[in-house]
């Protein structure tokens, strides 16, 4: 970690397993300094919520300190509410690098030992089970992170290195590590804040960024198979109307065009009308492409902006402190206030799922474009040439990605505008920003699946057309494909092929090599 601060790179290579999080020196000494802090405050019996107060409406009890182990271990058996399927393994380790780089910034009083742990936690691969429902993420994520909480105190079941749920206690017994005893402001500090919501955040911004520079490719690979104008792709249309992610499209698709011979060449002269006896002359060529060419950049373009404004609000509150009370120790300072309060991420996921069911609907319009005899230029009805008719090609996947389309739809109904009072009215508004990014990581899931048809079904078209005439970008995405899928020569079942490239292309090791063609 880097003063404090980490990446949305950084955080997703610690959430696959491929980079270890440390705290700097400067942090332990700000972590050490906020308990020494807080110890002192409990020592003057000072009125600290959630340390010698009951929690939520329940604070008018006042709590004496001696019992404050019980407090903080029934603050997290109450919350140990949730349901469902447990979030997976790159969320669960998202959400432990974030609270421990919450709680690393010194303003929270959790015991320097309870973030060794956590460190420690992430760096042998040990995770416990979240269930993944059961949040309204107003006071935070207190359920999920309660879950955690109750693991690193030896109770509830985890998993280490991927391995099959066993008993905390076990595994603890294995590492050699002693449960952690929570006192003091430990699990207040653990279970109430958004690191739940920005972990799995944090994943999304990543993997739909990189979506989009896979969907741009796709883009020039379909539209040198259609012949498109690369007219559309001219730099100088993105200037007069400069949102940066659609200049940014201009840019990547005029660069990577360059090479093609299958694309309309753009003339810098006009070209002028032919003679016409009538005054008109019907059924020439059009000047101009279907708006899956044309617009391109500007569809793609409009996503790219609110990926990066999605983007930019989960690296703000990567790197925030999100739990209450917060402790100013320079100042000799306790604030009571509402950090936890997750409604920018909830915000920002449900305009971010908003343009990847956007951004999927594209891929399949493109799909259902191209597979089409009567508008792909040539190309047999749905990329199979082989006795069309008794080959049907990808007609089921096209049919797939469809319905894939049409249940990220049926999911869109924002999650931030669904607040409904709980908690006995304490927590009267609630952002449900966990909801709103378990929805969009659910829709990078679909987006994938969809991408992986289309690649399957372009590069079967570049190799009936002729792959040498294809611009080098596409050329390389061939390749790639075809390093994971095999042509379809007869009809074959393909659920493992979409499968099996959808993984692929979420994967961001395996995608380095195209990810380059964009950035080199």
């Amino acid at each position: 970690m880097h003063d404090g601060r980490l990446t949305l790179d950084e955080i997703e290579a610690i959430a696959l397993g491929n980079l270890v999080l440390t705290l700097s020196e400067n942090d332990r000494r700000a972590v050490e300094k906020a308990h020494e802090f807080l110890c002192g405050a409990i020592e003057r019996r000072q009125l600290i919520y959630g340390v010698t107060t009951g929690y939520g409406p329940l604070a008018t009890t006042y709590v004496d300190p001696t019992q404050s182990a019980l407090l903080q271990k029934n603050l997290v058996y109450h919350l140990c509410s949730g349901v469902g399927e447990p979030l997976s393994r790159p969320h669960v380790r998202a959400m432990m690098a974030a609270r421990a780089i919450s709680l690393g910034r010194g303003h929270s009083g959790a015991n320097p030992a309870l973030v060794e742990r956590l460190l420690a936690w992430l760096q042998a691969d040990l995770i416990p089970e979240v269930p993944s429902r059961g949040t309204v993420g107003a006071s935070g994520d207190l359920t999920p992170l309660a879950h955690l909480a109750r693991a690193l105190s030896g109770e509830g079941r985890v998993s280490l290195k991927g391995g099959e749920w066993m008993e905390s206690a076990l595994a603890h017994q294995q590492l050699g590590w002693q449960p952690l005893l929570l006192q003091g402001k430990d699990a207040i500090s653990l279970v109430n804040g958004t690191s739940t919501t920005v972990g799995i955040a944090a994943l999304n911004a990543t993997g739909a960024q990189r979506a989009i520079k896979l969907s741009t490719l796709l883009v020039l690979l379909y539209t040198e198979l259609l012949e498109g104008h690369r007219e559309a792709f001219h730099p100088a249309i993105g200037e007069l109307r400069p949102h940066p992610g659609q200049r940014k499209l201009h840019q990547w698709l005029w660069s990577l065009s360059k090479s093609s011979q299958l694309l309309t060449a753009w003339q810098a002269a006009s070209v002028p009308l032919p003679e016409m006896e009538n005054g008109i002359e019907q059924h020439r060529p059009l000047p101009q492409d279907a708006y899956t060419l044309r617009c391109a950049p500007q569809a793609l373009g409009a996503v790219w902006d609110v990926v990066e404004q999605h983007a930019q609000t989960v690296r703000i509150e990567l790197n925030a402190v999100t739990d209450n009370p917060l402790l100013f120790p320079d100042n000799d300072t306790v604030l009571h206030g509402g950090n936890f309060f997750g409604q920018h991420l909830a915000f920002a996921s449900d305009h971010l799922n908003n343009a990847l069911i956007q951004m999927a609907l594209y891929s399949e319009r493109r799909i259902a474009r191209v597979t089409d005899p009567l508008r792909n230029k040539g190309l047999p009805a749905f990329m199979q040439p082989c006795d069309t008719g008794l080959h049907s090609g990808f007609m089921g996947a096209q049919v797939t990605a469809t319905a894939l389309v049409a249940e990220l739809r049926s999911q869109a109904i924002p999650a931030s505008i669904q607040s409904i009072p709980t908690n006995a009215d304490n927590q009267d508004i609630v952002p449900l920003g966990t909801i709103a990014a378990r929805r969009a990581s659910t829709s990078i899931d679909y987006l994938y699946q969809i991408l992986a048809i289309e690649a399957l079904v372009l590069v079967q078209g570049a190799e009936l057309k002729g792959a040498n005439l294809l611009s080098q970008a596409s050329q390389s995405l061939c390749a790639w494909v075809r390093t994971h899928a095999p042509t379809l020569e007869q009809d074959r079942p393909l659920a493992e092929d979409i499968a099996r490239v959808s993984h692929a292309l979420s994967d961001p090791e395996e995608v380095a090599s195209l990810m380059v063609l964009l950035d080199p």
